[in-house]
């Protein structure tokens, strides 16, 4: 399969059935490995490691629900450096 850059996905589902997809996403960021994939498109590989950026959101509005889940991370984790500075 050929490599992507993006990949989206949206479908009308079961809760159930949003529930295993949120388990999987759970399994591969704890194996620090994701694969996206459809059946035209090629496939996208991340690889989560370092300090990941969380961003939960939710809302209501009259006649809906929803919430969003975000999580960002660099590719190449930057160091800190963990000495202190000699300060004189």
């Amino acid at each position: 399969m050929k490599s992507k850059t993006e990949f989206k996905y949206e479908a009308l589902l079961e809760k159930d059935d949003i529930q295993e997809v949120l388990k999987a996403l759970s399994k591969g960021l704890g194996k620090g490995k994701m694969e996206f994939s459809d059946d035209k498109e090629g496939e996208l590989l991340l690889t989560p490691k370092g300090l990941l950026r969380l961003k939960v959101s939710a809302e209501e509005d009259e006649d809906t629900q929803q919430f969003e889940i975000k999580v960002r991370w660099e590719k190449r984790p930057k160091t800190l450096n963990r000495t202190p500075p000699k300060i004189r």
